[in-house]
């Protein structure tokens, strides 16, 4: 898994997750960084990236980490993988070495077992994909592992247009009903995501500190800002076809206002950093 529901629901191509890159370094927490290094393990760090796509977190989170470095790449296409690995920076904060390892399969599988010895479990725009059963699954292998997990850019369902339009509310709210929708047996949960994946680690023993991480976009981004529109209105229609005549004029407005450079969106993500309680049998790097 890799991406949001943002645009082009459950379609995740390589194009709109380099086009959305900029945004997201841009967008994420960098303060939890602070609170995550202390309670690190000693160097080599092992890092596992689920659903890493092209690689964005590795490419914004190696350079800010310190010491060797191994990341495990996930995701269930190949081609985003082998994309990802050759993209990963080549040395880490204080320019020691950084390799990587592919790992291709579906990450709500994984198990304490196979986070044995990770460092960092880390994550970026996944969540909201997941079920709440598999998100309580990934806390209890989290705390099992003594694994912080740092999950990054989980949509919160909060949009802001500006200016303001009268079918804002109605196709965000549709938007948000599709985000939750039940698909192959699986009911995802959308903007509902962080509450459920704090209260998982938390009932699991684990501190979690909350931050936010909106996107800001405007006249800079404009064909993200395009692309995003069109997956935003696009998925509401899905989801509520009786809005399909005012959403089209509404897109074309909305499209016009953003190649005049007249439309500003903030749209709403949360980062996430989830400490265990206990990490058996490692140390830190806070001791001595």
């Amino acid at each position: 898994m890799s991406g949001p529901v943002e645009c082009a629901p459950g379609t995740f191509t390589a194009e709109w997750l380099e086009l959305r890159e900029g945004a997201d370094a841009a967008a994420r927490a960098t303060e939890l960084i602070d609170m995550l290094v202390p309670a690190l393990p000693r160097p080599p760090l092992v890092i596992r990236d689920l659903g890493c796509g092209t690689g964005s977190m590795g490419r914004w989170l190696a350079g800010r980490l310190p010491g060797p470095q191994h990341w495990i790449l996930h995701d269930r296409d190949p081609r985003l993988l082998v994309q990802a690995a050759v993209g990963l920076p080549g040395m880490s904060g204080d320019g020691d070495w950084v390799t990587v390892a592919l790992e291709r399969g579906d990450v709500t599988g994984l198990r304490a077992a196979e986070l044995a010895g990770t460092s960092l479990l880390t994550a970026s725009a996944l969540l909201d994909l997941l079920t709440a059963h598999e998100v309580a699954d990934l806390a209890a292998a989290c705390a099992a592992a003594g694994c912080p997990a740092l999950l990054a850019l989980s949509v919160t369902g909060y949009v802001r247009l500006t200016p303001a339009d009268p079918l804002d509310t109605e196709l965000a709210a549709a938007f948000d009903d599709h985000q939750r929708r039940t698909t192959a047996g699986r009911r995802l949960l959308g903007p509902d995501a962080v509450g459920v994946a704090i209260a998982a680690f938390e009932r699991c023993g684990a501190q979690v500190h909350r931050r936010p991480s909106p996107w800001r976009l405007g006249p800079d981004h404009a064909a993200l800002l395009a692309r995003w529109l069109q997956g935003w209105v696009g998925a509401a229609v899905e989801q509520r076809p009786d809005l399909a005549a005012a959403a089209d004029a509404y897109l074309c407005r909305r499209l016009a206002a953003c190649s005049a450079g007249e439309l500003r969106v903030l749209v709403g993500h949360d980062d996430l950093l989830a400490l265990p309680a206990e990490r058996p049998n490692r140390d830190r790097m806070d001791e001595s």
